[in-house]
This record gives C-alpha cells, sequence and structure tokens, in this order.
C-alpha cells in the first residue's frame, strides 16, 4: 500500500516521517499525472505546489485552520490528502469533485475561489470576524500563478498593513498565470529571486564594520544601523513591509524540510506577514517543466512521452476565427488595438501579437484596468478590441458602464467562452452577460450563430460610434466559411432563416441550430415553423417581432443564457412596449449556479438539448403544461 492510500486527512500527515513525506509528494504528482492524463484539468499549476500544500497541511490544522486557495485550480493535492483521494479520478466530471474549492464537498475548502486575486480579501475578512468573535485560529491565504497582480489582491494589501490581524499570505510565485506573468510586480519579484545585491551587499558592510567592533557598543549599533538601513533601501521584501507586512523569503517551494521548519517559524510570528515561495510550474514532469503554459491544461496526453493526443478533426474554433478576423481588421484599419487580462492563449490573441505587437497589450489579471485601459485607448482615437471570458468581464462591471458607455466610447468587448463551459463548473459558466450588458446605454450587444456572422459583427463594431459587444462559446465552430470582406451589418437586424406560419422560433447566437432542428421536427408533425436568427438582443429588432407576433401568433426565444434579464426577457419586454400580448416560450437556463460537467450533458439536464426542447415546444403549441425543462 502506498503512502497517499494511509492519508484520509491532514492529521494523517503528522504521523509521517520527512522521507515519507516526501515519497508522499512523489505519488500525488504520479496520481495528478495520471488523472490529468484522460482528462481535462490544470496539470502545470498542481504539479509545482505538491510540496507546499503538504508543508502548510503539516504545519497548520485544517479544518480549524482556515487555508484559501487562490486561484482555486491549485487545489488538487490539497483534495488528494482532505478525503477526496477516492474520488479524484471523476474531478470535473458531471457529479464529481469540482476542480476548485468548494465548501459543499468539505470543511477543509473555506472558500469557492474560481476567479483570481480574491484570496487576500478574505482571509481580512476571516480574521477580523475570528477576532470580533474571540476565536483563535489561524487564516492562510495561498496566493500564486499570477493572482498577486489582480487589483483586488493589491487592495486587500494595503489595508491589512493598518488592519494588522494575525493573518498569513504564502505567495506561490512560479512566475506565470496561464503564461508568464506580465508588470512591474513580477519584474521585482524576479529581482528577488534572482538578484544577491541585498545579501552581497549586507556582508561587504558586515565585514567591513566588523574591523572595528572592538571599539566597543557604539561602533556596534552603528553596524547595526548600517544593516538595517540597507534592509530599508534593498531588502527583498521592502515593498510589503513598507505596507506594514511583515516579508519572509524568498524560500524554495520544493525543499519539504525547509518548508516545514520555516513555516513552523513564520507560524510563531503574529500580525500580517508574507512568506515568499518559489516554485517551479509544472515540477517533476520534464515536458511540463520545459513547457508549462502547453501543459497548463492540456487534456488526454501519454505520460511517458508527453504526448498530447490531438484535437478532434473538425472545425477550428471560435477564438481562432475571432483572432483571424480581427487580423483582417486590423490589415486595413491602423486604428485597431487588442486589449487582454492574461488571456493571449485563451483568447488565441498570441497570433494577434505575433503579427501586430505593437499593437496590443496583455495587462495581466487585472479585468478592471484591461477595461479602463481601453476606454482611454477609445478616447484617443483608437478602436479598442477587450477580448477575454465571460465570466471574468464580470468582474469590471463598473469600468464598462462608467468609463465605457456613460463616456459612450467605441469599445468593443469581445467575450469569448460565453454559454456553458463545461467542466469548470459554475465559477466560469458564461450565462449572465446579456443581463449585465443589454440594459446600459449605449451598448449594442451581439451574438454570431457562425462563423461568418462573427466576423460580419466585429466589422459592424468599427461602424458604431458607441460600445458593443460580441459573445461567442467555448470550442469548435460550426465550419461556416468566412467570406473575404465581411460586410458590417444593420444594426438591430435580424435575419429569417426559414419561413413559417405556425410558430415562430426566434434564437440567438449557439442556438440556431437546436431552432432549426426543432423545426424539422415540427414539420414532419405538420406544424409550419419560421425560424429567426436575432443577431442582436440590443437594439432588438422590433418590426421583425411585431410581423411573425401577428403571422406566427406564438413565439419561443432560444438562447444559451439565464433566463432572468437575457433575450427572451428583452423579446417580453418588447412586445409589451408595444402592446402585444403575444404568448412566449422563453427556452434558457433557470435560476440557479450550473453545475460542472461536459456540455451536452449539462444542455440535457438543463433544458437546451434538442429533445427536451422539442417536447416544451410541443406542449407550448397544444396549450398544455409546458415540462422538460425550466419555465
Amino acid at each position: 500500500m502506498g503512502i497517499l492510500e494511509r492519508v484520509n486527512q491532514p492529521a494523517d500527515l503528522l504521523r509521517l516521517n520527512i522521507r515519507e513525506m516526501e515519497t508522499l509528494a512523489g505519488e500525488i504528482r504520479e496520481t495528478i499525472l495520471k488523472t490529468m492524463s484522460t482528462t481535462q484539468g490544470h496539470l502545470s499549476s498542481n504539479l509545482g505546489i505538491v510540496e507546499l500544500t503538504l508543508a502548510l497541511h503539516y504545519v497548520f490544522e485544517s479544518p480549524r485552520d482556515r487555508i484559501i486557495f487562490d486561484v482555486g485550480h491549485q487545489c488538487y493535492t490539497h483534495k488528494l490528502i482532505t478525503g477526496r483521494r477516492d474520488k479524484f479520478a471523476n474531478i470535473r466530471k458531471f457529479g464529481g469533485p469540482s476542480g476548485f474549492p468548494r465548501p459543499s464537498e468539505s470543511p477543509h475548502d473555506v472558500f469557492q475561489t474560481g476567479h483570481a486575486g480574491a484570496s487576500i480579501s478574505t482571509a481580512a475578512g476571516l480574521a477580523a470576524g475570528r477576532d470580533l468573535r474571540g476565536e483563535d485560529y489561524r487564516v492562510v491565504a495561498v496566493i500564486g500563478d499570477g493572482s498577486i497582480g489582480n487589483g483586488m489582491a493589491f487592495e486587500a494589501l494595503n489595508h491589512i498593513g493598518q488592519l494588522k490581524s494575525d493573518l498569513l499570505i504564502v505567495l506561490n510565485d512560479n512566475t506565470m498565470s496561464i503564461s508568464k506573468t506580465v508588470g512591474a510586480l513580477s519584474s521585482y519579484l524576479y529581482r528577488i529571486m534572482t538578484g544577491g545585491f541585498y545579501e552581497h551587499t549586507r556582508e561587504r558592510v558586515q565585514k567591513f564594520l566588523g574591523k572595528f567592533r572592538r571599539f566597543g557598543p557604539v561602533v556596534a549599533r552603528l553596524a547595526k544601523m548600517a544593516e538595517e538601513e540597507i534592509k530599508s533601501l534593498w531588502g527583498p521584501g521592502v515593498l510589503f513591509e513598507e505596507l506594514g507586512i511583515r516579508y519572509f523569503g524568498p524560500v524554495d517551494g520544493h525543499d519539504l524540510p525547509g518548508l516545514i521548519k520555516q513555516l513552523k517559524q513564520i507560524k510563531a510570528v503574529r500580525g500580517p506577514r508574507i512568506v515568499h515561495v518559489v516554485t517551479k510550474k509544472g515540477k517533476g514532469y520534464a515536458p511540463a517543466e520545459a513547457d508549462p503554459v502547453r501543459y497548463y491544461s492540456p487534456g488526454p496526453f501519454d505520460v511517458p512521452t508527453g504526448r498530447i493526443a490531438p484535437r478532434e478533426a473538425g472545425p477550428s474554433s471560435w477564438s481562432d476565427q475571432f483572432t483571424d478576423a480581427l487580423i483582417r481588421l486590423a490589415e486595413t484599419d491602423e486604428r485597431v488595438v487588442a486589449v487582454t487580462p492574461a488571456m493571449l492563449e485563451g483568447t488565441m490573441l498570441k497570433k494577434f501579437q505575433e503579427r501586430f505587437p505593437g499593437r496590443i497589450t496583455d495587462v495581466g489579471i487585472a479585468e478592471e484596468h484591461a477595461v479602463g485601459l481601453a476606454a482611454g485607448l477609445a478616447a484617443a482615437g483608437l478602436r479598442p478590441f477587450v477580448a477575454m471570458y465571460s465570466t471574468f468581464l464580470q468582474r469590471s462591471y463598473d469600468q464598462v458602464m462608467h468609463d465605457v458607455c456613460l463616456q459612450g466610447l467605441p469599445v468593443a468587448f469581445v467575450i469569448d467562452r460565453a454559454g456553458l463551459v463545461g467542466e469548470d463548473g459554475p465559477t466560469h459558466h458564461g450565462v449572465f452577460d446579456f443581463a449585465y450588458l443589454r440594459h446600459l446605454p449605449n451598448m449594442t450587444v451581439m451574438a454570431p450563430s457562425d462563423e461568418n456572422e462573427l466576423a460580419k459583427m466585429l466589422a459592424t463594431s468599427l461602424t458604431l460610434k458607441g460600445p458593443s459587444s460580441i459573445r461567442f462559446p467555448r470550442g469548435g465552430g460550426t465550419g461556416t466559411a468566412v467570406e473575404a470582406h465581411p460586410e458590417p451589418l444593420v444594426p438591430g437586424k435580424a435575419r429569417t432563416v426559414r419561413d413559417g406560419n405556425g410558430i415562430a422560433l426566434i434564437s440567438i447566437g449557439t442556438m440556431l441550430p437546436v431552432a432549426l432542428e426543432i423545426a424539422d421536427r415540427l414539420a414532419a408533425e405538420g406544424v409550419s415553423a419560421a425560424v429567426v436568427d436575432a443577431r442582436f438582443v440590443k437594439p432588438l429588432d422590433e418590426d421583425m417581432l411585431a410581423g411573425l407576433a401577428a403571422r406566427c401568433g406564438r413565439l419561443v426565444t432560444l438562447e444559451e443564457h439565464a433566463r432572468l434579464g437575457g433575450f427572451g426577457s428583452a423579446v417580453l419586454e418588447a412586445l409589451a412596449a408595444q402592446g402585444l400580448a403575444t404568448p412566449v416560450l422563453q427556452v434558457a437556463l433557470p435560476d440557479v449556479f450550473v453545475e460542472h460537467g461536459a456540455i451536452p450533458k449539462l444542455k440535457e439536464l438543463y433544458g437546451l438539448a434538442a429533445g427536451p426542447v422539442f417536447e416544451r415546444v410541443r406542449a407550448f403549441i397544444k396549450g398544455g403544461k409546458v415540462t422538460g425543462g425550466p419555465a
């Protein structure tokens, strides 16, 4: 029996000696590699944090002590030693453990951390709450993968130095987010890790002043003052020390005995403190060490060779198509620039960077700054395209409203991973962007049904005087050919894909294929269904809606989005404004946070697949009770 099989709770670590702990670290890496080689998960980040996680659980007493992992996807070792080893093979699968900390799974998961940068704020709140209630436990925030550069993390660092609460920040510094971290803080941390200037200078001064120590305590005090002055000027943690946070490090994050010793010593210190732990992303697996970006979340791969299974044949991804179209626009319009918050790879903007290196900015994990920067670029006469995932754009809502929409600036928001994203689960499903964008004045909201429509919408955004958004899903496109010179669309103009007069199926974005399949099934039963690709959530084609209402009598809206505040709600509002009491069936996601799991499974479960949609539409036509999905 392996050592990992003997560890069911963190307390079991205390029964192991250092050699057994190091063996355990190897077994954990083997388990992570074996599991990730057959599923889609976060590999390189989790390989890099094994020893650090073990040391933290050895020194601190979870769940009594609160350990928060940020970003949450670096929690796999934590899950393996907190009672979920037997379920780990099903991580991120429907019904299996989440790929992020989740309090409903385990008392050891203190907080659900799917978005980066929140842990220090949460830790500060836990520490303050502990103190107010007169309780006694330790609070540890483990922040890594570039999260320390997030604006929320900076705000929290600024506060806790003043708060003076007893809490520990563990900076898991691997110089990476998904790709190489950017920005001045990253450069500062790199200098700490690689520069020996402080130590070298201190040694020289100590050696020089040592010659005079025999002259008595006055010179000894001068020597001590000199050492403190050098530390204040060139010490590795001077930034944090000046904020009122005691700095320790840098510490080797793969030296398990050293880590445990250091953490025990730091645990004995009170007040706000930070330990700078240097780790290697992909540690212990040569292919991931050599290319941590490629093995960030590689999908199925062969462990001995590192060969990643080729992607199934099919159309190129929506992200690829977006970047290709944006490059074509940039070639003809020098005002076009791109901005992204640490998503060069995810949104495929790496290709744009290679083609136009001076016209793209990666701001790191700083979504609010990305939007504020884009607002400034637009005010300077450029046409910025801000590309990020739907779930992360939520974090910059105030900047979208105040800095862009209120000013009426022509910033185009390109929203990747819109709709259901699968195994990343409720923190990452992009199902709220229609609702939080369409009510903002000046904003045009679009969603393409295929790649050619996407290219047209990107071109459309360049013709608009104000802001716009274009959303598309994760994964492969429809395979639709893109015109050489896509023409801009008329804002608010829908397109009729199929005529009919019995019922109207009005889809937005990815739901067009479902609408067409429903129309085929209805035709087989003698019902004539019109199919419309709405294209725009705002402005809506109100003339089209009025015509369909008069001709068909019943309308069905289809969207891969939350029902409340979404496209269907916009249609109902438009009909009400025209005084039309047309019955409308909304096919959308219910008012819940959708679980993690394969997208086809989730669509079936939550009523967006063709089967359950068809049953609901049939019942709607017959005037009976609508079942098979969210009402």
